[in-house]
């Protein structure tokens, strides 16, 4: 029996998404996986269906609520037209509010221009919220003090 401190995936695709969220939720913090999808909230989505799409048979709300006890934040990347590869968004998932997996978000792409040549211009604003992880980051040995500087 193997007892990693860490799972990262590649890519999920299909029904390996339950078996991730279960080990994530069962003392394997840190874990990472990816997945293609257009936005954060897509991102969620795309996990449920993709754990519905299986022969798991869970009611929609459990797998929901499965998704938002392991996931804590959602980074972006996308191709931006001139071809460069940027981080669009880092967003939070908070919890359940009903049967809805609530989030917010934490930095953000802001398209400013283009250079002459091409090149898209643009900052990584902060939301100004503070994360509801800033505190399991702190038990996990991240400086405070830069923590909230990021902000």
């Amino acid at each position: 029996r193997m007892r990693p401190d860490r799972i990262i995936l590649g890519e999920i695709r299909g029904a390996e998404c339950f078996d991730l969220l279960a080990a994530m939720n069962t003392g394997h913090d840190g874990s990472m996986c990816t997945l293609h999808s257009n936005s954060p909230r897509e991102c969620l989505a795309r996990m449920e269906n993709m754990i519905l799409m299986g022969d798991i048979k869970i009611p929609k709300e459990a797998i929901s609520r499965q998704i938002a006890e392991s996931v804590d934040i959602i980074v972006q990347v996308k191709r931006l037209r001139d071809g460069s590869r940027r981080t669009t968004n880092v967003t939070e998932v908070i919890g359940m509010e009903g049967e809805v997996i609530v989030t917010q978000e934490l930095f953000k792409f802001e398209y400013l221009d283009e250079s002459e040549d091409g090149k898209i211009l643009g900052e990584f604003r902060s939301s100004g919220l503070r994360p509801y992880t800033l505190e399991k980051a702190r038990q996990y040995g991240f400086d405070q003090a830069y923590l909230e500087a990021c902000l």
